[in-house]
């Protein structure tokens, strides 16, 4: 039991093509990879912005 297969994903394309259509599937398609950018480019900024908010401490150095 496992992931999609070629002719599973074959069939979803089938699918896609009937109810959006040929032109629209890359118009579609690049707008998911813009938004798939800018989620990305979202979640390194956060996890910038959480890494400038925490306080720099150095560890105890207990030898």
């Amino acid at each position: 039991m496992g992931g999609l297969g070629a002719p599973e994903l074959l069939i979803i394309l089938v699918i896609f093509m009937l109810i959006f259509g040929a032109a629209k599937l890359p118009k579609l398609a690049r707008s998911l990879g813009e938004s798939s950018k800018e989620f990305k480019r979202g979640l390194a900024e956060g996890a910038a912005e959480a890494d400038a908010a925490e306080p720099q401490t150095k560890p105890d150095a207990k030898s």
